[in-house]
């Protein structure tokens, strides 16, 4: 009976493996591929706004707003600040640049429920009337071709509903856990979203550097205002609708990540109470389980649910062959396949860094390390985020309750 479990944990954790190599592997095809290349051949460029959602951001919103200002499109660019109630120096900044710049506005926010970001991004697209609606959060650096490329790219083709730029991590080198963080994002945010693009046409919006045409935002009732990840919600309904939303790896936005284990915490258990929330709406609502939106709610479950109990059972089945506890006729001893399994996965970092130019002797040994320090942590969130569930509903709370805005602390 033991043999069996062990073969059956084993061959899951292999299939899971395979499939993020799969994914890393075609990421990579897609990334060196030049044909995917945005170039900029537009005979006319349609009107953007850009939407930059703002509670309490003056530690970084100067520089926001200066990277706003040196954005090249050639069509019509309007920028606005949604200020949603800031008692700090947010409006002081927006009043600042929107004096200097006359296509920067600042706007504030009236007060409302729920509260958050959906909220105040819905307000945006009622008071605005650009083609193209773009998002970038208030600590968002973007290359000066960002939105450039992102409506270029989303112009190819009449079923893209818009497109999904790049997202960097600024502070990578602050500390171990930003560069942890970092090396996350290359391969995890960008690769494997490449490689979805690739083999399955399916792409994922990232809550920031992300377009979407505004007679589609209209179409579906713009963002759910109780989602707390609702650039993934919105990429549910939006893919149900038979849209299709590309990756452009070459629009870059750079972006500030947490600093402190702590503000990490935080946010991701945000984020994996939003994705909850996802998965719980597609089991409710039949129209929302169209097109790709299956792969869609596995790769959820997967990153969030399989990926976690595999390093689970990993650690047990580490620890029980290092004692000699698991005794199984294998002609390949168990932690040899434990070995390869974590070699899989530290290659999958290091192919990341090498193609993004980040290469050096300390990425390197921190990919390899990431599996015994990061990815456990994910074992803890993911309990802290039942666990919160759970309270809200004994309590009678809605998800939306949890996390209001103060989901990331700025450095």
């Amino acid at each position: 009976m033991l043999s069996k479990i062990i073969i059956f944990i084993a061959i899951s954790f292999w299939l899971l493996i395979f499939y993020y190599s799969v994914l890393t592997t075609s990421g990579l095809i897609f990334r060196i591929r030049k044909e995917n290349d945005v170039k900029n051949n537009l005979e006319e460029y349609p009107s953007v706004d850009i939407l930059i959602p703002a509670h309490n951001e003056d530690k970084v919103l100067f520089e926001t707003l200066d990277s706003m200002a040196n954005l090249i499109y050639p069509g019509e660019l309007k920028i606005y600040v949604l200020n949603d109630n800031s008692t700090d120096q947010t409006g002081d900044i927006a009043d600042y640049f929107s004096k200097l710049y006359k296509n920067i506005f600042h706007v504030k926010v009236p007060p409302g429920f729920p509260k958050g970001k959906a909220r105040v991004l819905n307000y945006g697209l009622s008071i605005s009337e650009g083609e193209m609606v773009i998002v970038f959060d208030a600590d968002n650096q973007p290359q000066p071709d960002a939105v450039l490329k992102l409506v270029t790219k989303t112009l190819e083709n009449k079923r893209y509903a818009g497109a999904v730029g790049y997202v960097r991590t600024i502070n990578m080198y602050k500390n171990f856990l930003t560069r942890m963080i970092g090396i996350e994002f290359l391969v995890f945010q960008l690769l494997m979203q490449c490689g979805r693009w690739q083999l399955f046409k399916l792409g994922s919006l990232t809550g920031t550097n992300m377009l979407v045409k505004r007679k589609v935002l209209k179409e579906i009732g713009g963002w759910d205002p109780y989602a707390l990840a609702e650039d993934a919600e919105l990429t549910m309904r939006i893919t149900a609708k038979g849209y299709l939303l590309p990756i452009v790896p070459d629009s870059i936005t750079w972006e500030q990540e947490p600093e402190t284990y702590k503000v990490w915490l935080r946010q991701r258990t945000r984020w994996m109470l939003g994705n909850l929330y996802i998965v719980s709406k597609l089991i409710r609502e039949k129209t929302l389980r169209r097109n790709a939106n299956i792969v869609n709610a596995v790769q959820l479950i997967s990153i969030y649910h399989l990926f976690v109990a595999m390093v689970l059972v990993s650690d047990i089945w580490f620890a029980m062959g290092i004692l000699g506890r698991i005794n199984v006729d294998y002609k390949i001893p168990l932690l040899i396949i434990w070995f390869e399994s974590w070699w899989v996965y530290v290659v999958q970092l290091i192919a990341s860094i090498v193609i993004d130019k980040e290469i050096n002797v300390g990425n390197i040994i921190i990919s390899m390390l990431m599996y015994f320090t990061y990815a456990q942590l994910w074992i803890l969130l993911l309990i802290r985020a039942h666990l919160t569930q759970l309270k809200n509903r004994l309590q009678s709370k809605d998800s939306s309750t949890f996390i209001v805005w103060d989901k990331t602390v700025r450095f």
